[in-house]
């Protein structure tokens, strides 16, 4: 893989990471507003980025011209100890960020399928491209709900798929899932991955050098070089 592709930033902590990431997502947002009156981000869920979306959470940033998406979403509901939409309203929709628009990907539908659908109608009508996505990672090397034992892994990697928003299925995953399809991801604006730990940084360094995961099919996607942020 192109090592240019993506470009490495390294913290001597979580705090400074966080700190460093929020000021970054905090000047895309504020020059989105500038440029088109206002900004789309989309976050992630799991143990990693409730320090920064704290962090992010107290910008001077004119958050009412903001909607905040999720990357991906379990099919569950908001007050599931589970929920990426829970977790993003308890740490970064509060103070100053409370003023922003939520936009979830989940829906109280029959089948995740048709939540699905509502939930790419929904993202369309707030105006592509998305202008900040920060992604996250896992141990295997999965990004978004791009899980390497996922039924629909090739559609779900594709250049080009016409939905924004996709069911997902995998047992690694437990619950079906929602995620943001391959082009929503790779167009926008500011594209980053937030890691941290000696595990993680070791897979970026395996897929760096040609192993097959689907963080690499995203970083050869990303029409931008990816921003990796990485702290111990």
């Amino acid at each position: 893989m192109d090592r240019e592709a993506v470009t490495l930033r390294e913290f001597p902590s979580r705090e400074t990471l966080a700190e460093a990431l929020a000021g970054k997502v905090a000047s895309v947002i504020t020059q989105a507003i500038k440029t088109r009156g206002k900004a789309l981000i989309a976050v992630s869920g799991g143990t990693t980025p409730a320090l920064f979306f704290r962090t992010l959470s107290d910008a001077d940033i004119d958050w009412q011209r903001v909607t905040v998406t999720l990357v991906d979403e379990r099919f569950v509901p908001e007050d599931s100890p589970r929920s990426n939409a829970g977790l993003a309203k308890a740490n970064l929709l509060q103070g100053k960020a409370s003023a922003a628009n939520f936009a979830g990907l989940y829906r109280n539908l029959p089948t995740v399928e048709a939540a699905a659908k509502w939930a790419s109608k929904e993202l369309e009508k707030f105006g592509l491209p998305i202008d900040a996505v920060v992604l996250g990672m896992g141990a295997d090397g999965h990004t978004a709900s791009f899980f390497p034992d996922a039924v629909t892994l090739p559609s779900l990697l594709a250049a080009e798929n016409d939905a924004l928003v996709a069911p997902v299925h995998a047992e690694s995953g437990g619950e079906p899932r929602l995620t943001l399809t391959m082009p929503p991801i790779a167009n926008a604006g500011f594209l980053a991955l937030h890691i941290e730990g000696d595990a993680k940084r070791k897979v970026l360094a395996a897929v760096l050098d040609g192993e097959k995961l689907p963080i690499g099919a995203v970083i050869e996607n990303a029409q931008k070089p990816v921003e990796v942020f990485w702290a111990p």
